[in-house]
């Protein structure tokens, strides 16, 4: 199992920064980086859909990443939020411990 993750999460412009605190506050991610808006082209309910969103890069740990998916549906005002995580197989291992301490895990417990 990978021990970090780097989850992308799409939310409406105005949401942006109050969903990237509870994140923050939550200690469900380390570091969120708010990239402000982006076009999003998608399928919804069969027609396609064109939006501005904003895109939350999520820093975090295998422990969290259950937690920050289920916590963020419960405040994401989508009705099916994007929500994806993918791991990180390699990086500054100084930062990797960044986000440990961040978060507030052991290197015994990870």
């Amino acid at each position: 199992m990978y021990r970090y993750y780097v989850a992308f999460i799409t939310v409406p412009v105005e949401k942006a920064r109050d969903i990237a605190e509870y994140i923050i506050k939550e200690k469900l991610g380390a570091c969120v980086n708010v990239i402000s808006e982006v076009s999003s082209i998608y399928w919804w309910k069969g027609n396609i859909e064109r939006d501005k969103e904003s895109l939350l890069v999520v820093k975090t740990s295998s422990s969290k990443i259950r937690d920050l998916i289920d916590k963020v549906k419960s405040v994401h005002p989508y009705t099916v939020p994007e929500i994806i995580a993918m791991p990180i197989e390699v990086g500054n291992e100084d930062y990797l411990r960044w986000i440990d301490a961040s978060l507030e895990i052991s290197q015994e417990s990870s």
